[in-house]
């Protein structure tokens, strides 16, 4: 795990930086491709910084957290965090540079997004995952996470988010209780 001091509320100027991380690492290609990739079944860019600025703005207690290379500045990770009342968050576009997946990261930058969100009072987390994305679900179950059995719809019809290839996209909603120990160990 990676102190969560370390991630950064992002500022205007990350935008561009995270806009094209998100893409790379949902819809990235060939050797700019992840196992993460939701290309197959998604085409087109995931955000763009008009999207991603709006989101911003509407949402004012959410936090979109940025994490760097020391040094270097290099932007190697970003997670989307949003109180949605009591003691229960949303956590959305995670990202990891795909050239530094398989090397841990993730789970890192998970375990610190759930650090900050329990040192804010949150006890629970929730998130949508799209439902054909079974190796990414299984990567979050394995992490403490569980499937609700709740499921909403793929927003078909708006295209901001990209084009769906197929027709029966839906999105699963998992959910983890934080606990102390959680990420610690």
């Amino acid at each position: 795990m990676i102190p969560a001091s370390e991630l950064v509320p992002a500022e205007d100027a990350d935008v561009p930086g995270i806009v094209a991380l998100i893409n790379s690492a949902f819809r990235g290609s060939g050797t700019s491709s992840g196992w993460t990739t939701e290309t197959g079944y998604i085409t087109g860019d995931r955000t763009t910084e008009l999207l991603l600025r709006a989101e911003l703005s509407a949402k004012p207690d959410a936090s979109l957290l940025t994490w760097r290379d020391e040094g270097e500045g290099t932007l190697k990770g970003c997670v989307w965090l949003e109180p949605l009342g009591g003691d229960t968050w949303y956590l959305g576009s995670l990202a990891v540079d795909p050239q530094r997946q398989n090397g841990g990261l993730g789970h890192a930058l998970l375990s610190s997004a759930e650090q900050w969100i329990r040192a804010r009072g949150g006890k629970r987390v929730r998130m949508t995952v799209v439902n054909v994305r079974k190796a990414l679900i299984a990567w979050y179950l394995r992490r403490g996470y569980l499937e609700t059995g709740e499921k909403k719809p793929f927003p078909y019809g708006d295209c901001r988010y990209g084009t769906p290839q197929r027709d029966d996209l839906s999105f699963v909603v998992l959910e983890k209780h934080l606990t102390l120990s959680d990420g610690i160990g």
